[in-house]
């Protein structure tokens, strides 16, 4: 069984061989062969992602690789040993910069191996050594919070009425649970029933968990967003009536075990560092072993707590080897990571829908099933219902209702740019006598203060009815 190579613009590939002749240089005695194919191999990496034209700036942090500041995951349980090793160097980022030398290369992994503690900076240590192309940082932890965006604690302006009490029923058996409670079950299925029966049918609803979420997005509020998106994937793969009801279940509780971790962790705007990492990944085994002693809970619930943070290939945490995530659990992994990617943080702006769609349409295959990601874009689509973008026209409206088949052309409500009045209603998947669309949506926007979303999605619902 062969492994794919890593592709060489991945970032993975520079640390993968910066890794590799670290180890051989240690093994091999100076001027051994496989030394000098190795050299090569990451020299030719190294020149090709240089070729742009700018210095090479690899970064890991948080478990994840960044090239120029764009993210790629560890792909193989390899990989996360790999990052674990480089983390234990005290190596956190690594810049190269153009007319680096194979010399350079080959010095610093022989540095590496040899590397300890020293009070002379890594920087003179390595000019001593004529690296001078080359540098190495430790990104240090520090408590960033006030400088860092500060978001709203949950969702505001008017809310959709049924979307406001599962809200505040999701909140108080948190609240419960955090006190150490028992968890409620008839509560939590009387919520089941109000987000199916009620909560999913109303647009306006929908508008406000489909779209850019600019509020920090507590774990209450997370789950019940993840519980109605991994709803309507439900719908469309064809789950039946019960099964549904076990889905949002689960669902809704996937999380539960972050009301065992401190939440000045969940909440650390900063760099976390081992302990603070494992601690936050414990929240699987914790929120499974909190359902497995509830009683009256489906026997699924705890499974997906337990796996909604592993991949379709067996990788993530925990270490369950290579056992495969049950269907359910890799549905909310689906709905998971875009409500992640939607939500603010205290760390970083939301993401807007359509470069959330890319984002897990790169992790399709890998981290997550395949077909749930084509099936849950184009139930969503890239503008989804209560999403404010402008269109080529310089345009602006509000995404009030999504067309099968046509994910970039939704039908809007074109409000005034200024005043937010409304101004009438567009369908962008028209077509001139050409063939052509007659607009294109060409920016998503974040909603203004002053724009009754709710007014305008109950209106285009009712008058669908």
């Amino acid at each position: 069984m062969t492994t794919a190579a890593t592709p060489v613009h991945s970032p993975l590939a520079v640390l993968k061989g910066l890794a590799s002749l670290r180890r051989l240089s240690g093994t091999y005695p100076a001027g051994h062969p496989i030394i000098g194919q190795r050299l090569q191999e990451l020299s030719d990496t190294i020149a090709e992602l240089l070729s742009a034209g700018s210095p090479l700036c690899v970064e890991v942090i948080q478990g994840n690789v960044l090239l120029e500041g764009v993210a790629t995951s560890a792909e193989t349980q390899a990989d996360e040993q790999l990052l674990s090793q480089l983390a234990a160097l005290g190596i956190d980022s690594i810049h190269i910069r153009e007319g680096v030398e194979r010399q350079e290369l080959l010095t610093l992994a022989e540095f590496l191996w040899h590397h300890t503690d020293s009070d002379e900076s890594v920087t003179a240590q390595l000019l001593a050594r004529s690296v001078r192309h080359v540098s190495l940082g430790r990104l240090v932890p520090l408590d960033t919070r006030w400088r860092v965006q500060q978001w709203p604690d949950a969702p505001t302006g008017q809310l959709d009425p049924d979307y406001a009490e599962s809200l505040a029923r999701a909140q108080q058996t948190w609240e419960d649970t955090v006190a150490g409670k028992p968890l409620d079950v008839v509560s939590v299925r009387e919520l089941v029933q109000l987000l199916i029966h009620k909560v999913a049918k109303s647009n306006a609803a929908l508008g406000q968990i489909l779209a850019v979420k600019n509020y920090e997005n507590l774990t209450y509020c997370h789950s019940v967003n993840v519980s109605i998106l991994s709803l309507l994937l439900g719908k469309r793969v064809g789950l039946d009536e019960a099964t549904m009801a076990v889905l949002v279940e689960a669902a809704l509780l996937h999380d539960v075990g972050k009301t065992r971790i401190p939440l000045e962790i969940i909440q650390k705007p900063g760099l976390l560092d081992k302990n603070e990492r494992r601690t936050i990944e414990s929240h699987t085994t914790l929120g499974a072993e909190i359902l497995v002693q509830t009683e009256g809970l489906h026997p699924l619930t705890p499974t997906v707590a337990l796996e909604h943070h592993r991949g379709v290939k067996g990788i993530g945490y925990p270490d369950l080897g290579n056992a495969v995530p049950h269907p359910m659990s890799q549905i909310v992994s689906v709905a998971d990571i875009y409500e992640a990617l939607t939500g603010a943080r205290c760390y970083q702006h939301p993401t807007p829908p359509e470069r959330a769609c890319l984002i897990l349409a790169r992790m399709a295959g890998d981290k997550l099933n395949t077909g749930l990601v084509k099936t849950f874009v184009n139930a969503i689509t890239f503008f989804p219902l209560g999403s404010f973008v402008r269109t080529d026209r310089n345009e602006f409206g509000l995404v009030i209702q999504t067309t099968l088949g046509e994910p970039l052309h939704p039908v809007l409500a074109l409000v005034d740019g200024d005043t937010h009045e409304f101004l009438g209603q567009v369908d962008t998947a028209e077509r001139g006598l050409s063939g052509s669309y007659t607009r294109h949506i060409s920016q998503t926007l974040q909603v203004p203060d002053t724009l009754d979303v709710r007014r305008l999605l109950d209106a285009q619902q009712a008058a669908a009815l």
